[in-house]
């Protein structure tokens, strides 16, 4: 059973939205172009927490050369392709409304770039529950695996990151919140059912 908590701090992809597998698709789709073939398995294996600068050594340490508009490119066409097509991962919406409806502080930490993090946040009705407590890794001097993005989300709710609970799908994500002092749930990749009973831990 977990500690009690006063807030709850949630990644966006893979946690409020069923955003991972379209993201992963364009990546191997992109970084396959460059001479380093994946699959969008393989993407998710190699990338999955990771924000789009932090990406970029592990690629350019195999392919020959990586255009100097690359990773702006790839962002535009996956914000793009969420934009027609994000869906919620299943529950999350459910399990929002329920703390909202107890009062519970909530804020979005992720590792998406701002425009992108904006365009799910909308498509998917969720900007009224989180009133501005919304963090792109540009918001921050660190993305995860650092702790800046947990350790601000708590700020804003006015808690201190123990008073958290941090809800994850990645092990860069897990290993922020741990790092900020919060308390973790890790959700395995594709399967967010911890989400659905999250409004009746106490």
């Amino acid at each position: 059973m977990l500690p009690p908590f006063r807030a709850v701090l949630f990644d966006c992809d893979g946690v409020l939205a069923d955003s991972e597998g379209i993201a992963n698709t364009i990546v191997a789709e992109e970084i396959t172009a460059l001479g380093w073939a994946l699959t969008p398995h393989a993407a998710e294996r190699e990338f999955l927490g990771l924000s789009l600068p932090d990406m970029l050594p592990r690629i350019a340490a195999r392919v020959s050369v990586v255009p100097p508009r690359w990773p702006e490119a790839v962002a535009a066409r996956i914000t793009a392709e969420l934009a027609r097509s994000v869906r919620p991962m299943p529950g999350a919406i459910e399990a929002v409304a329920a703390l909202a409806a107890r009062g519970v502080p909530m804020a979005v930490c992720s590792n998406s770039g701002r425009e992108e993090l904006a365009m799910k946040m909308t498509v998917l009705g969720l900007f009224p529950f989180f009133e501005g407590r919304v963090f792109s890794f540009q918001d921050v001097p660190r993305p995860k695996p650092a702790p800046d993005l947990y350790t601000v989300a708590a700020a804003a709710c006015g808690m201190s990151p123990g008073e958290c609970l941090v809800v994850e799908d990645s092990a860069t994500g897990v290993a922020a919140g741990l790092a900020a002092g919060c308390q973790v749930v890790g959700l395995l990749p594709g399967l967010g059912v911890p989400v659905v009973g999250l409004h009746t831990f106490h």
